[in-house]
């Protein structure tokens, strides 16, 4: 769950095709449709941000965790240039993070789940969301399904290229084992006109709708919907994500 340290020069041009404005404005729905009042959200593996920006520009009070300190030093300087000054930022792991009250709903968006490799990860996060939620807080977040795993990630290559950055990535995914790790190396060019490599290597789990759903319950949630696109449709086969919104029952 480490591997962001070289990779947030280059992770707004990772997902420079996510739709940040239709995704919020996907999470709001969801908000309107499921819960009651909703005004705090946690950003769970906020990253740099950019979701972050978006709910609180739809007036919720905002807190972001991620385990990244140079992604939330991105998403600082944001703030900086946006004068923003009413967005709490905390540098904690999803595992086991600490806040300083409940929260009426968290969402964590881009896959941030996927992240969870280990043993026993989906348990700890998940029973740690619900111990910061309200009673019948919503938890929103997406996962990479087993179609983009296999047919997306694979063993493919990519490479991306933005102004003064360049990332290439190279896919290695074990379908027994359920792991795709991500080499990724990035190329920054800096003031002097030289280039700067960094290598991360990044992992993440395919999980199975089964999986989620059991863990979800164990943790004391009650799944309210399973969604393949922001307009509340059922997940084809050949989805690459799944939406899943979930109630905190205590």
């Amino acid at each position: 769950m480490s591997g962001y340290s070289a990779l947030s020069a280059g992770y707004d041009i990772l997902n420079s095709e996510t739709d940040y404005e239709s995704w919020a404005d996907f999470i709001v729905e969801v908000f309107k449709k499921y819960g009651n009042n909703i005004e705090s959200v946690l950003d769970l593996g906020c990253g740099t941000g950019a979701m972050t920006f978006a709910l609180h520009d739809r007036g919720f009070d905002m807190t972001g965790v991620d385990l990244s300190i140079d992604m939330l030093s991105v998403a600082r300087e944001e703030c900086y240039d946006r004068e923003i000054t009413d967005i709490l930022w905390l540098l904690q792991d999803m595992r086991s993070f600490e806040l300083y009250g409940t929260v009426n709903a968290c969402v964590c968006c881009l896959d941030g789940i996927n992240h969870l490799t280990g043993k026993g990860d989906t348990k700890k996060c998940f029973a740690t969301v619900h111990n910061y939620l309200d009673p019948d807080g919503l938890f929103v977040f997406d996962v990479n399904t087993p179609h983009k795993f296999e047919h997306f990630y694979g063993n493919n290559d990519y490479i991306l290229e933005d102004e003064g950055v360049t990332v290439c990535w190279q896919n290695d995914y074990n379908k027994e084992k359920g792991i795709c790790d991500f080499y990724l190396s990035v190329f920054e060019e800096t003031d002097n006109g030289l280039w700067q490599r960094s290598d991360e290597v990044v992992r993440e789990r395919c999980y199975s709708r089964e999986e989620l759903v059991g863990a979800l319950e164990a943790a004391g949630f009650e799944v309210m919907g399973f969604f393949g696109d922001f307009g509340f449709g059922a997940p084809s086969e050949d989805c690459d994500r799944w939406y899943i919104v979930a109630k905190c029952k205590k």
